[in-house]
């Protein structure tokens, strides 16, 4: 996270990879796939790296997790949207933001809360 905050793209990317070869359990595996997905060239190949972290949150068995899910359901949705696929859109939108409850109260809360309510409006319009 400081490479990218120094704005070292590739090195940081470099490093979610190691991460991503070297986790050993769901929750690392979609830690390193939520940060690999960041970093990916082409719409298909974040959407592939945003399934993959969702997959290895829907596997873990803690009510903790489920706060991911939102932000999780709003990246995959908007690459559904950016692919054109409005249909499949909506349906990640909708799942975001059937999980919001488990979001905090607070900036980042509220930003995903806005990034769902917003994509819903672009796909519906």
């Amino acid at each position: 996270m400081e490479l990218e905050g120094e704005g070292k793209a590739a090195e940081a990317s470099e490093v979610f990879q190691q991460a991503w070869n070297e986790a050993t359990d769901n929750f690392e595996k979609l830690t390193a796939a939520h940060y690999l997905a960041r970093h990916q060239n082409s719409v298909t190949d974040k959407l592939k790296w945003d399934e993959t972290a969702l997959h290895f949150a829907l596997e873990i068995n803690d009510e903790s997790i489920k706060g991911a899910y939102p932000s999780l359901y709003l990246n995959i949705a908007k690459c559904y949207e950016d692919l054109k696929d409005l249909v499949k859109a909506l349906e990640n939108y909708q799942l975001a933001l059937k999980f919001t409850n488990f979001l905090l109260e607070d900036g980042y809360g509220n930003m995903i809360k806005a990034g769902i309510a917003n994509g819903i409006e672009r796909v519906r319009s």
